[in-house]
C-alpha cells in the first residue's frame, strides 16, 4: 500500500479532529460561553450542514484546480477556520469558525478519496478507501479524547488551537510529498447530481443520512449520556471514548478487507444488524464503566466499518462523481444529530437517544435489505468480485 496514501489519511486526521472535537468540549463551551449544553452541540451541526451543502457546490467551483493545490488549499482552509475558533471571543465567532472549517473539510475529504482510489489497482479500492477514512477514525481515538482530557487544562480555544497546527503541519508534508496531479474532466453542478435520479443511489444517500444520525445522535451527547447513566466524568469518560476509537480503528481496517472480500451489500447487512443490536442495549451496557467500555469498542467497530462498503457501492454504480454527495449525506446526517438529539434531551431526557438511535437503525436496516433484494445490484458485485479474482489469479 503506497506510503502516499496514508499521508492523504494524515489530512483525514486534521479535518476529522476539526469535525469530532465538539464533542469532547461540550461542557467547557457551554460553561465559558454561558449557553446551554443543546446550544453548545449545535456548534457540530454548523460544521456538518456546512460540509453538507458545500461539498458539492466547492467541487464543482474547485474542479479546475490540480489536486494537489487543492489538497493544500482545503488544509489551510480547515486551519484558518480552527484559528478563528480558538481566537472566538464569543459565540457567533465561534460557530463563524465552524463553517469556515467545515468548507475546508468539505473540499479535502472527496478529494483525498478520489486521489487515493486512482493510485491503487481495482481490487485494493476498498482498502484505500479505508485509509482515508482511517484519518476519521483515528481523529476519534486521539481527537475527541483529546478534547475531553485537555480541555480542563487548555480551555476549548487551545484545544483549536492545536488542531489549527496539526492541519498547518499536515499541509506543508503533502506539498512537499505528493506529486502533482492534473485536474479530471471538469464536471457541472447539475451533472455532478445527475446520479441522484438513480432509485439505488437514492437509497444509499439515504442510508448514509440516515446511519449517521442514528450513531452521531448519540455519540455528539455521549459525554453528559454516560454522566446520566452510569454518572461517569472526568478522565474516566475520556478513556471511555478512546475506547471507541480504538474499536472505531479497528473496524475501519476490517471493513475495507472485508468489503473487498465479500463485496458491499454482504458487508452493510452484517454490519447494520449489529449496530442496529449495540443500539437497542446501550440502555443495559452504558449502566458501568466495564459495559461502557465493551460497548463503545463494540459499537466503534461496527460503526467505522460501515464507510468502505458503501463508498465502493457507490463506486461501482456511478464512479467519483457520487463520492461527494456521499460525504455530504454524511455531514447531513450528522448535522440533524444535533438538532434531533437535542430535541430529545429538551422533551424527553438524555436516557432516551439510544432509544431514538435503535429505532432509526432498524429503518437503515430495512432500506439495506431493499437493496439486498435489488437483482441490478447483486450482478454489479458479481461482476466485481469476478473481476478482483481474474485480477489476483492473474497477478499470482
Amino acid at each position: 500500500m503506497s506510503a502516499r496514501i496514508y499521508l492523504l489519511g494524515a489530512g483525514a486526521f486534521a479535518v476529522g479532529t476539526s469535525a469530532y472535537v465538539v464533542s469532547g468540549v461540550l461542557p467547557d463551551v457551554s460553561s465559558e460561553l454561558h449557553v446551554s449544553l443543546t446550544a453548545a452541540g449545535q456548534l457540530a451541526t454548523a460544521f456538518s450542514l456546512s460540509y453538507a451543502i458545500g461539498a458539492p457546490i466547492l467541487s464543482t467551483l474547485t474542479g479546475r484546480w490540480e489536486r494537489r493545490t487543492l489538497l493544500i488549499a482545503a488544509l489551510v482552509l480547515a486551519a484558518l477556520g480552527n484559528l478563528i475558533a480558538a481566537l472566538a471571543v464569543n459565540y457567533p465567532i465561534l460557530i463563524a469558525g465552524r463553517v469556515v472549517a467545515a468548507f475546508g473539510a468539505a473540499v479535502y475529504t472527496p478529494a483525498a478519496t478520489l486521489f487515493a482510489t486512482s493510485l491503487m489497482p481495482p481490487e485494493e479500492r476498498g482498502r484505500a478507501v479505508a485509509i482515508v477514512f482511517g484519518g476519521l477514525t483515528f481523529a476519534l481515538v486521539l481527537g475527541v479524547p483529546a478534547g475531553t482530557l485537555l480541555g480542563p487544562t487548555l480551555g476549548y480555544k487551545g484545544v483549536f488551537a492545536l488542531i489549527t497546527a496539526v492541519a498547518v503541519l499536515v499541509a506543508i508534508v503533502e506539498r512537499a510529498a505528493l506529486p502533482k496531479v492534473d485536474a479530471p474532466p471538469v464536471v457541472s453542478l447539475r451533472e455532478r447530481f445527475a446520479g441522484v435520479a438513480d432509485r439505488r443511489v437514492q437509497i444509499i444517500l439515504a442510508i448514509t443520512v440516515l446511519a449517521v444520525l442514528a450513531a452521531f445522535s448519540v455519540y455528539i451527547y455521549i459525554v453528559p449520556l454516560l454522566k446520566h447513566t452510569a454518572g461517569l466524568t472526568g478522565s474516566v469518560t475520556g478513556l471511555l471514548l478512546l475506547l471507541y476509537g480504538v474499536g472505531a480503528v479497528i473496524g475501519n481496517f476490517l471493513g475495507g478487507r472485508i468489503t473487498d472480500r465479500f463485496g458491499s451489500l454482504r458487508t452493510l447487512v452484517v454490519l447494520m444488524t449489529g449496530i442496529t443490536a449495540v443500539l437497542a442495549t446501550l440502555d443495559l451496557t452504558l449502566t458501568t464503566e466495564v459495559g461502557a467500555g465493551a460497548a463503545l469498542v463494540v459499537w466503534g467497530m461496527l460503526t467505522w466499518a460501515f464507510n468502505p462498503p458503501i463508498q465502493n457501492l457507490l463506486l461501482e454504480l456511478g464512479g467519483g462523481l457520487l463520492i461527494s454527495l456521499n460525504a455530504s449525506a454524511i455531514y447531513l446526517g450528522a448535522g440533524l444529530s444535533a438538532v434531533v438529539g437535542g430535541l430529545v434531551i429538551q422533551t424527553l431526557g438524555v436516557g432516551y437517544l439510544p432509544v431514538l438511535a435503535s429505532a432509526l437503525s432498524l429503518v437503515v436496516l430495512g432500506l439495506v435489505y431493499v437493496l439486498w433484494r435489488d437483482p441490478s445490484l447483486q450482478r454489479v458485485e458479481e461482476l466485481e468480485r469476478d473481476e478482483d479474482i481474474y485480477v489476483t489469479a492473474t497477478a499470482d
